[in-house]
């Protein structure tokens, strides 16, 4: 290996090391309560150092949210290695998002406070983070596609607006404010047992009957679909 090639990978190794560091500190607080100070002393650089691989915090910030936006990415390519049925799929993609905002609270609340307009179109990143974004959008539409293609999806859908449709419902509510998951609660339901009830909402709506005429959440168990807590039928409110 030559000098720049080794000075090249030194670089990248420090940069990432200052995104670990960042990550650390923005999965603890809350972005206004992160400074590039704090950043450089929980790496161990002076600031300095920090603003020759990042020009503000917004941009450490959006490095951070472009590695949970790639990791849900990843997710959802998972599911499209899968031999199952178009509507499955689609199934399946909706259990990752829920799975991922599980494993990954941090990355999620990350990227969904990303989206809000107080940060700059002009960050380097934000390209990226659109694209990642759409990636995982064009899979599901995909999947769509394919479902419509193998019968098991109204033939009627548009995969385009149907894609829309599933992805701002999961975006909005696996990042429901506390105060609304509260009213659920008072009703006599979990949160967890109002995400599994958008499944048993969603799949009539879609379904063209092909796998079961009077399909339910239960029907995909068989396919590794199983989202949440069971749905008791007369629980919550009558």
């Amino acid at each position: 290996m030559g000098i720049a090639d080794r000075r090249q990978r030194e670089k990248e190794q420090r940069k990432n090391e200052i995104i670990e560091a960042a990550e650390r500190l923005f999965f603890s607080r809350s972005y206004e309560d992160v400074s590039m100070e704090d950043i450089a002393r929980e790496v161990e650089l002076n600031k300095a150092t920090i603003y020759l691989y990042f020009k503000n915090k917004e941009a450490l910030f959006a490095a951070v949210v472009l590695r949970g936006v790639r990791l849900l990415g990843d997710k959802y390519k998972e599911c499209m290695v899968k031999d199952v049925p178009g509507i499955v799929r689609v199934l399946l993609m909706g259990q990752a998002y829920y799975l991922y905002s599980q494993e990954y609270p941090d990355y999620l609340r990350m990227i969904h406070y990303y989206g809000s307009e107080r940060f700059s179109g002009e960050n380097p990143c934000t390209a990226e983070i659109g694209k990642g974004y759409g990636i995982c959008r064009l899979i599901l539409r995909d999947a769509i596609r394919e479902g419509i293609d193998d019968g098991t999806i109204r033939a009627d859908l548009d995969p385009f607006l149907v894609s829309m449709y599933l992805m701002t419902s999961f975006m909005g509510i696996l990042s429901m404010e506390n105060k609304w998951k509260l009213v659920i609660e008072a009703e006599g339901f979990s949160y967890e047992h109002f995400t599994g009830e958008f499944f048993r909402f969603i799949i009539p709506s879609i379904s063209s009957g092909k796998i079961s005429p009077n399909m339910d959440t239960g029907d995909f168990e068989s396919f590794g679909f199983s989202l949440t807590e069971t749905v008791a039928s007369g629980d919550g409110e009558k």
